[in-house]
């Protein structure tokens, strides 16, 4: 598997050192994935495409730690657990879960059912994020159990780099390709030092023609048979600093993420949900603590640079999850090609 700008595509932006949310020193990674055909006593073939993927802050070790979070939605077409206590509170109390839309409830009680088996006394709200995976996956028939929650948070690690057709990416479509988790990172340089912001795409949005990969429309010279006709798919963007920021500051910073969404070519459509969240491990605090507590923060004027940084760590994460993922075939017969990617390159090398 390579990333987009290991092929020849000159992002913006200095990477971190992985180029990807891990990047976030502490943070785990998890990723479950299901790629099964089942056969039933009618001979009928169950087509399961879909999985759950998680990310843990600081990892295991910290899931007692609240953290600063901010997020938005740009067109809210989805469902996310957990929003209304990050507007509220400005923390984000719990892991962030990725999966499709018919299991976000299962996922949310599972993470709960699995902190307790860990002895964690944290009264956490956690996050669970959702895309519509039904286009390959047999979504009606709710495959995903307690179980696959459980393992995509066992197995986080901080060094996870899987991209593409895993975890709650299996059976996302992008642009009417192949598209699933992409992730990117960049080191942003303020007067206070240099800090990394980490993207995670669950990339599952957009209509062929409307690709564009650095400015060049590439999707409106890729021809193939149309997937569909009307957009209704999802993009959840998960971000990661280790910059000291405010809820008010992490939630400007999610509403920039949409700016990289635009850069690739959508357009947010009616069907579309696009969610965001920021969160910030600079500062840390015991759910449980009665005791004042301090932060420290930086200032407005200073965050260009990290705005910059989302903007553009999105932006490759969604070209990222089109170039990891691979073609599939799914649910009842649907084919879903990945995307060129040597055509892609030609044409965004082509003069113009």
């Amino acid at each position: 598997m390579k990333k987009a700008g290991s092929l020849g595509i000159d992002f913006d932006g200095t990477h971190g050192r992985k180029n990807s949310i891990v990047d976030i020193s502490g943070l785990e990674v998890g990723h479950e994935t299901i790629i099964k055909d089942v056969g039933t006593s009618g001979n009928e073939l169950i087509t399961i495409r879909t999985g759950v993927t998680a990310v843990l802050p600081q990892g295991r070790k910290n899931l007692g730690i609240d953290y600063f979070c901010g997020a938005s939605i740009f067109n809210g077409n989805g469902e996310a657990t957990g929003y209304s206590w990050i507007e509220e509170s400005g923390m984000l109390s719990g892991p962030i879960m990725l999966t499709n839309t018919y299991s976000v409830g299962l996922v949310r009680d599972a993470v709960l059912k699995w902190m307790a088996t860990k002895e964690i006394k944290h009264d956490a709200l956690p996050v669970v994020c959702e895309i519509s995976d039904q286009y390959l996956n047999d979504i009606s028939g709710h495959h995903i159990t307690d179980s696959h929650a459980f393992s995509s948070l066992d197995k986080a690690s901080t060094n996870n780099l899987e991209e593409g057709n895993v975890g709650g990416g299996t059976g996302a479509v992008c642009y009417e390709f192949k598209g699933g988790i992409g992730t990117s990172s960049r080191v942003a340089n303020l007067k206070d030092g240099d800090y990394t912001v980490g993207v995670m795409v669950q990339a599952n949005h957009g209509l062929r023609r409307q690709l564009t990969v650095k400015g060049v429309q590439v999707g409106k010279k890729l021809e193939g048979p149309p997937v569909k006709r009307k957009e209704t798919g999802s993009i959840v963007i998960v971000i990661a600093t280790d910059a000291p920021l405010l809820p008010h500051q992490l939630e400007r910073l999610s509403r920039r993420a949409y700016l990289g969404l635009a850069r690739t070519g959508s357009i947010s459509s009616d069907g579309s949900g696009d969610f965001s969240l920021a969160f910030s491990v600079a500062n840390g605090y015991e759910n449980r603590s009665s005791s004042k507590s301090s932060a420290t923060w930086l200032p407005n004027p200073e965050l260009d640079p990290l705005f910059e940084a989302v903007v553009q760590a999105t932006e490759e994460s969604i070209i990222n999850a089109l170039f990891a993922a691979e073609s599939m075939a799914g649910f009842q017969g649907h084919y879903v090609p990945a995307v060129p990617i040597q055509e892609v390159l030609q044409l965004i090398k082509a003069p113009r």
